[in-house]
C-alpha cells in the first residue's frame, strides 16, 4: 500500500497537526502540487508569493480553500505557521526574518514533502547541465527493460502531484491526523499507476532544502559555475549538489563525471559503490549531438545497469530517440541555414556544450538575466566558432564586456526577435543560427519555454535569403 514512510520522513519535529496552518512558497507548479497534497491531508494552505499570483491560481484556490497572500514578503504572510515549503527557485535565505519562530526542520522544500510518503526505490539525477536528458534517458532505459516508472520531480510532473494521485487511488486518510513535512508531485507518462522506480531531476534549490532524499542510485552529471544569483557562493551550489550522496549506503550506487573523481575521492563523499562515466559509451543517438550529449548517454547507462540494462537494449532506445524540445533541437533548416533551439541553455557550460555540438559557422542568439560563470573563459570558443553573436535583452553589459573583441560582429537589440532579424541579414548557406542564451529567461519571457516558442514562431516570419 502507498503511504507513510517512516524511514524516509522526517518524523515529530516536522509534522504538523490537522488545521494547522502550512505555508506554501511560491505559486508555479511545485507550490500548487504542494499545496494540494497538504489541503488532502488536513493542512490549512496559506499560498504566498512575492509578485502577483496569477487569475488561473486565484481560480483554484477558491475551491480548494486556500488562503492567498502576494507582494513582498512580511511577517503576516507566515503568522501562525507550523510548516512552510519552499517551491524551487525561492530563497530561503531572503525569508529568515519571518521564519525564526519555526524549528530548521519545519522548513523544507516540496521534494521533501513528498519523499515522506514514497518508499519505492528512486534513481535522482543532479548536475549542473544535462539533468533534463538524462533523467528522460533513464526513464525510457527502464521502461524498456518492462518496469513501470514515474519520471518527474524538477521536470514535468512534481513529486507531490504522484503522491496526491498515489493516496487518493488507495484511499489514504492517514495524514487527517499527522502530516509528515515533504514535497513533491508526479504522474507517469502513460497516467497514473504507482510506479515501481521512481526516476527524478532534482536541483541544487531543492537539495538545499531536502534532508531525507536517499536514492538508490544518485547521478552527479557536472559541476559549473551556475544560480551564483542564489547560492551564497560556489561552495554552497557544489554542496548542494553533492548532498544527494549523504544517506547512501554500501548496498547503493553513485555515479559521477570522470572529470568529479577527485573531488569525489578527496572530500570522501559517499559509502555508495561508485561509478565513473565518460564520453566513450560507444552508444550514438542522431538526436542527441555534442559531446557533452555523449556524457549524458554513457551516465544514463551506467544508472540502469543495477537494473540490468545492457548495451543493446539501451542502443534500441538511442535509435527511435527524437529529443527534448528547446535542448539542442534542430527545428528546421532553411536556405541552407540550420535553426538550432537550445533555449534551455541557461548556463555558460551549456552554451560551452553547444558551441563545441557543430562544425558549421555560428550566428549565435544570446542574453537574458545572467547567473554566473566565466563567460571571458569562452572567448577562444567564441572567436573560433561564431560569425556573429546577436544579444537581445538583460545582460548586454556583461556579454560585451568579456567578448567585444572576440567576434567580427557583435550587436544588442532589445528582443529576441530583432536580434533574429539582423543576424538572418548576415546569414549564409551553411551557418547555424543557435539560440543558447546561457542565461535564464525572466526579463522578457515567462520561461525558457516561452523563449524557445517565440524562437520557433519568428523564424517562420523571416522573408526568404536574398543574398549568396
Amino acid at each position: 500500500m502507498f503511504q507513510a514512510n517512516p524511514a524516509t520522513s522526517n518524523q515529530e519535529p516536522s509534522r504538523i497537526g490537522a488545521g494547522d496552518v502550512a505555508v506554501v512558497v511560491g505559486t508555479g507548479r511545485s507550490g500548487l502540487a504542494a499545496a494540494a497534497l497538504l489541503t488532502h491531508l488536513g493542512a490549512a494552505v496559506r499560498l504566498v508569493d512575492s509578485g502577483s499570483v496569477a487569475a488561473s491560481v486565484r481560480e483554484q484556490a477558491a475551491p480548494q480553500g486556500w488562503e492567498l497572500r502576494e507582494g513582498e514578503h512580511c511577517a503576516e504572510q507566515f503568522a501562525q505557521a507550523r510548516l512552510v515549503v519552499l517551491s524551487p527557485g525561492v530563497n530561503r535565505r531572503l525569508l529568515e526574518p519571518w521564519l525564526r519562530h519555526l524549528e530548521p526542520e519545519r522548513v523544507i522544500a516540496e521534494l521533501e514533502l513528498a519523499l515522506g510518503f514514497v518508499d519505492a526505490p528512486i534513481i535522482a539525477v543532479t548536475g549542473t547541465s544535462g539533468k533534463t536528458t538524462t533523467t528522460t534517458l533513464i526513464g525510457r532505459f527502464l521502461q524498456a527493460l518492462g518496469r513501470r516508472v514515474f519520471v518527474g520531480g524538477n521536470i514535468g510532473t512534481p513529486l507531490s502531484s504522484y503522491v496526491l494521485e498515489c493516496l487518493v487511488a488507495s484511499g489514504s486518510s492517514e495524514a487527517a491526523d499527522f502530516l509528515d513535512a515533504a514535497a513533491g508531485a508526479g504522474v507517469s507518462e502513460a497516467g497514473f499507476a504507482e510506479a515501481e522506480l521512481l526516476v527524478l531531476e532534482v536541483s541544487s534549490f531543492q537539495l538545499l532544502n531536502t534532508t531525507s532524499l536517499h536514492p538508490r542510485v544518485g547521478v552527479l552529471l557536472n559541476v559549473s559555475p551556475n544560480h551564483l544569483d542564489y547560492h551564497h557562493d560556489m561552495e554552497e551550489y557544489t554542496q548542494a549538489k553533492l548532498s544527494l550522496f549523504a544517506r547512501q549506503d554500501q548496498e547503493d550506487t553513485a555515479v559521477f563525471s570522470e572529470d568529479l573523481r577527485e573531488l569525489v575521492q578527496r572530500r570522501q563523499i559517499t559509502k555508495a559503490r561508485t561509478v565513473y562515466f565518460n564520453t566513450h559509451s560507444g552508444l550514438s543517438c542522431p538526436a542527441l549531438p555534442g559531446q557533452h550529449n555523449q556524457a549524458n548517454i554513457a551516465a544514463a547507462v551506467e544508472a540502469c545497469r543495477p537494473f540490468g540494462l545492457t548495451a543493446d537494449t539501451a542502443q534500441s532506445v538511442l535509435d527511435t530517440f527524437s529529443g527534448l524540445p528547446h535542448r539542442l533541437q534542430i527545428v528546421a533548416e532553411r536556405d541552407g541555414v540550420l535553426f538550432v533551439d537550445d533555449s534551455k541553455g541557461t548556463t555558460v557550460q551549456a552554451l560551452k556544450a553547444a558551441l563545441e555540438a557543430f562544425d558549421r559557422p555560428v550566428l549565435l542568439l544570446a542574453g537574458g538575466v545572467f547567473k554566473g560563470g566565466d563567460l571571458i573563459g569562452l572567448k577562444s570558443l567564441v572567436r573560433e566558432r561564431t560569425r556573429a553573436v546577436g544579444l537581445f535583452g538583460a545582460s548586454r553589459e556583461v556579454f560585451e564586456a568579456a567578448w567585444s573583441d572576440s567576434v567580427p560582429m557583435m550587436f544588442w537589440e532589445p528582443t529576441l526577435e530583432r536580434a533574429m532579424d539582423r543576424l538572418w541579414v548576415q546569414a549564409q548557406v551553411g551557418d547555424v543560427m543557435l539560440l543558447s542564451p546561457a542565461t535564464a529567461s525572466f526579463d522578457l519571457f515567462r520561461d525558457y519555454v516561452h523563449r524557445g516558442m517565440t524562437f520557433q514562431q519568428h523564424l517562420r516570419d523571416l522573408p526568404e535569403m536574398r543574398h549568396a
